[in-house]
């Protein structure tokens, strides 16, 4: 019997607010630091994506969002970039939730702002910007293979 892929899942939450998202800058974690994403984490075992995206805002971003308040808005394939393997990246959207959006976790995570999609920094996360740009133009589902990294 041949072993079967096992992608890692992982969730985003693309926040709205008067037409801006909220991105993060990474710092500290070993991956993409320096660079600026939006809050997210993976699912871990015997979770649901909504619920990791739940615990993930108030963990990072200290805000409530009810799982009836974020609708799935976009999802990638992406083949292994690195030894982690390929991944299932799930993009939620939320405009409504409860609480002051602020920095949960200052050693992970050295600013937060909000910017217009048009004028996102040079310094985001390829595939996160590639992920928003296709929740714009209505694009479900991607998949993204080595080539995409070159």
């Amino acid at each position: 019997m041949t072993n079967r892929n096992k992608a890692t899942p992982a969730v985003y939450i693309f926040l709205e607010k008067d037409g801006k998202f909220l991105i993060a800058r990474r710092k500290n974690t070993g991956y993409e630091d320096g660079n600026y994403s939006v809050p997210a984490g993976h699912v871990e075992e015997g979770e649901l994506p909504t619920e990791t995206m739940v615990r993930e805002a108030r963990e990072e971003i200290g805000i409530d969002i009810a799982p009836s308040d974020i609708v799935v808005a976009h999802v990638v394939y992406r083949t292994k970039q690195n030894e982690t393997g390929d991944r299932i990246d799930i993009f939620f959207h939320a405009r409504t939730w409860s609480g002051e959006v602020k920095n949960m976790e200052p050693e992970k995570c050295d600013d937060l702002k909000w910017v217009e999609p048009d004028n996102l920094p040079e310094n985001m996360i390829a595939y996160v910007r590639d992920a928003l740009m296709c929740v714009r133009k209505g694009i479900f589902f991607k998949e993204i293979g080595a080539d995409f990294y070159k």
